[in-house]
């Protein structure tokens, strides 16, 4: 469990904030407001349980003291078109909830891959993590941290785009290999 969280980091350092690759992650993490949670969750069900406590934790406790969560499984998604089905249900458990307008889940796979790309284009890296993940977070958090960029979401998402093209595959390989 140690080295999944341990690879979860790293790459959130190195990729995430060192390539501002999501203009809130820096500050919410140097004050330690990121939550990293590895599921051992041996089924689907097990997992949603999982979710469903770290939905309910992510809004019954303060911004200031968890303000985004990621929700990480190591074995239980290893393909990633099963993982992408799975997002349906995850969106109905944020609907079940009650939790449309206040909690978006963005996902994450090491496999993850674009409509209309190919497997190996590296722009496909900024939904690329070393195991599936689930990143739960405030929707007032996404509005500050995009009014904080100009107002534009689509202008942040060109920009990562350009900056995983300028990187290349082996620059990416590189920026996540371990030292």
């Amino acid at each position: 469990m140690l080295d999944v969280e341990a690879a979860t980091r790293h790459w959130l350092e190195k990729a995430v904030i060192g390539l501002n690759l999501c203009p809130f992650a820096r500050a919410v993490y140097v004050k330690n407001q990121v939550r990293i949670v590895v599921s051992q969750a041996r089924h689907l069900d097990a997992f949603l349980d999982d979710l469903d406590r770290e939905l309910a934790l992510l809004v019954n406790t303060p911004a200031e003291e968890i303000d985004t969560t990621l929700l990480v499984h190591a074995t239980l998604f290893p393909d990633f078109e099963v993982f992408n089905d799975f997002l349906n249900v995850v969106d109905d458990v944020v609907v079940e909830h009650e939790l449309e307008g206040v909690i978006q889940v963005a996902p994450f796979h090491p496999l993850f891959q674009f409509e209309g790309t190919e497997p190996d284009d590296v722009t496909n890296c900024t939904n690329r993590a070393p195991y599936p993940t689930l990143h739960l977070l405030r929707e007032e958090s996404v509005e500050r941290a995009v009014a904080s960029e100009g107002g534009d979401a689509d202008a942040i998402v060109e920009r990562n785009l350009q900056t995983l093209r300028e990187l290349g595959t082996d620059g990416w390989r590189a920026l996540m290999a371990k030292e």
